[in-house]
Order: structure tokens, then C-alpha cells, then sequence
């Protein structure tokens, strides 16, 4: 059986796919991930270690005379996916108020929108882009989570980004970046388990959601789903591509939601009770927009990639 040259035809096929496993299996059999003992621990409660695992084997591939570039991509990334998302629940709030339209709030929008998924970026960075683009991951983490949300949203007594936090997600990398320039072997070894590490990733990601998710939040979290992608995935990529002067699919790969994203609206809702009323729909609509962008952003991305490719292939035989 041919199950990894098949996965590989699929664009993103080796994390879309067993994502799609995972999400359906937690939706209609949760009880199989949960008999405990190391199938749990692996396929269930293994995000943490899996991700942080992976960062560590990237950051070996980095050289450290390359250093500044993915800090740099790193920063445009993060700065092109705050100040849209930021924008538009901004605009949304300043024509029709804290209560959104069509049930899409201001707090849902500027919540998900502003939110990426680092491993989801990573394991694309690791398929379609270099060491610099996964090293990026270093500065694109601070969205990875509540803190540039909240600062968004104006939530001052819980917007502060605690310096630990931030140390705790970019060590992995570092050390992987010691280990990798310090030892030419230690960097082979850690290079070759990252696309081992890559469909287990995809499958612990989608066992920690759910397909009901998206009925719940209704035709609202599908469409702020669709908003994520579009806004900061689709839209991304165009003004990425022109700052990087080439094609990048990197900027298409941002266009997520972070499961931690689902949490935000009841934190921020603590800071400012006024938000109350909406934050039960504000949290299933950010759950399915986390569903929704982690379908269609590697889809979406190995498309572009795919584009990219083609145009290279087309010039270089003029």
C-alpha cells in the first residue's frame, strides 16, 4: 500500500489528511482516544510535546548566519495578520456596534482573525518553505494565544504578554538552532525526524476538535472561518508576495485560527462584563473558524505553492 505517495498528491496531504482523521474520529468515536495509557498520551494529549518536539528538529535546520531573516519574516507575518484582523473587527465594531451582523461580533472577528495556528504554520513552513520560514515561527508564536488579541480589544488588566510565556515557546527552537550549528550530526539526525513528526502533528491537532463545532456556531462561524482564510491567508499572501518580491506561499500559510483563540472571549469578557452577552456565540464561532482555517489554509497553501512552481518553471524556460 502506497499510503504516503497518496497523502503526498493531496496539497498539505501530509497534515490535512491525518488532521481530518483526527477531527473525525474526536466527533463521532472520542471515546477510542480516550482509553488512557500512551495511545491517549500520543494521539490525544500529545499537541504540547509533538509541536514542541517539532520546533526543536527545525530550528537545527537554521543556521545561525541566517538568523536575521526569520526574525524578519517572522515580524512582517505577524504585523500583516494583526493590523488586518485588527482592522476589520475595528470597522465591523464602528458600523454596527458591539453586536456585530449576521451574528458576527467585532469580539469573534478580532479574536479569530488575529489568532494563527504556529503548528499548523510550522509544519507547512517545514513542506513548502525553508529554514528561514520555520524559523519565523520565533515572532509569529506572540499571536499563537490570547495576549495580541487582547491588547486588540483593549482589555488592559489582562492584555500584559508575560515575558515566561514567550521564553517558553521559543526555547525549543534555540536549542535546536545550538544542537543543529553545533554538531553536524546531531543536525542530520534532528532534520530527519521532522517529516516523521508531520502527520502525527496534523492527527493530535485535529483530535482536539470537533466537526460539531461548526454546526453550532451556524452559518456565522463558517463565515468567519471563510474571513480568517480570505483576510489573512488569501489576502496575505498578494501583499506578501510583494514586499518578498517573489511568489511566497508563506504568507498564505498564516491564514488560521489558533485553537487557543477559544478561550479569548471568555478572558476578555472577565476584563469587560459588558462583553457577557456575546460571549457564547463569540466562542462557537471561534471554534469552527478554527475547524474551517485548518482545512482550508494547507489546502490553500500547497495550491499556491503549486502556482509558484509552475511560474518559476515557466520563466526559467524562456
Amino acid at each position: 500500500m502506497k499510503i504516503c505517495a497518496t497523502m503526498k498528491k493531496f496539497p498539505g496531504g501530509m497534515m490535512v489528511i491525518p488532521l481530518l482523521l483526527g477531527c473525525v474520529i474526536n466527533t463521532f468515536i472520542p471515546q477510542v482516544l480516550e482509553i488512557g495509557g500512551f495511545t491517549t498520551g500520543l494521539f490525544k494529549n500529545g499537541t504540547s510535546a509533538l509541536v514542541g518536539l517539532f520546533i526543536l528538529c527545525s530550528g537545527a535546520t537554521i543556521s545561525f548566519k541566517q538568523a536575521g531573516m526569520p526574525l524578519y519574516k517572522g515580524a512582517v507575518l505577524t504585523a500583516l495578520k494583526y493590523i488586518i484582523g485588527v482592522l476589520i473587527g475595528w470597522g465591523l465594531n464602528r458600523v454596527f456596534g458591539p453586536a456585530g451582523i449576521l451574528g458576527l461580533t467585532p469580539l469573534a472577528v478580532i479574536t479569530a482573525v488575529t489568532n494563527s495556528n504556529g503548528a499548523i504554520y510550522t509544519a507547512l513552513a517545514k513542506e513548502f518553505g525553508d529554514s528561514t520560514d520555520v524559523g519565523a515561527i520565533a515572532i509569529l508564536s506572540l499571536n499563537d494565544g490570547p495576549f495580541l488579541t487582547m491588547i486588540a480589544l483593549g482589555a488592559t488588566g489582562l492584555a500584559e504578554i508575560p515575558l515566561i510565556s514567550i521564553i517558553a515557546v521559543i526555547v525549543p527552537l534555540f536549542i535546536g538552532m545550538f544542537l543543529g550549528n553545533a554538531d553536524e550530526e546531531f543536525k542530520m539526525l534532528l532534520t530527519n525526524g521532522l517529516a516523521m513528526l508531520l502527520p502525527f502533528n496534523g492527527f493530535v491537532l485535529g483530535a482536539n476538535m470537533s466537526l460539531m463545532s461548526i454546526v453550532k456556531a451556524g452559518a456565522g462561524g463558517i463565515v468567519l472561518g471563510l474571513v480568517t482564510v480570505v483576510c489573512t491567508g488569501v489576502l496575505t499572501y498578494y501583499i506578501y508576495s510583494a514586499i518578498r518580491r517573489k511568489p511566497d506561499p508563506m504568507g498564505m500559510a498564516i491564514g488560521t485560527t489558533g485553537g487557543n483563540a477559544v478561550a479569548v472571549p471568555a478572558s476578555v469578557a472577565m476584563a469587560d462584563p459588558s462583553l457577557n452577552p456575546v460571549v457564547e456565540v463569540a466562542t462557537a464561532q471561534v471554534a469552527a473558524s478554527v475547524v474551517v482555517s485548518a482545512i482550508l489554509t494547507p489546502l490553500l497553501t500547497g495550491y499556491f505553492y503549486k502556482k509558484a512552481q509552475k511560474k518559476q518553471a515557466e520563466t526559467s524556460d524562456k
